[in-house]
């Protein structure tokens, strides 16, 4: 019982952080889902590099637009 509240605590906490994390990515607009804010954080707790993993969201980002780009430019 002690057990199962104090999980219960634990995920409140959890989901408090989370949605503490998703405001400030809004407020700088830094373009971040709460589901890719969640990911982000698993792979930090599971010990990737945080400068690394922006840098690779960086490059997503980058090469999405990219690809845009040249979808946009073959229907023209």
């Amino acid at each position: 019982m002690v057990a199962s509240m104090q999980e219960e605590a634990s995920l409140r906490n959890a989901n408090d952080t989370i949605d503490t994390l998703y405001d400030l990515s809004q407020l700088l607009q830094i373009g971040l889902e709460k589901t890719t804010l969640l990911i982000c954080v698993g792979l930090i707790e599971q010990g990737a590099n945080p400068d690394t993993l922006a840098a690779v969201i960086q490059d997503l980002r980058e090469e999405n637009e990219a690809l845009k780009l040249e979808k946009s430019s073959q229907s023209v």
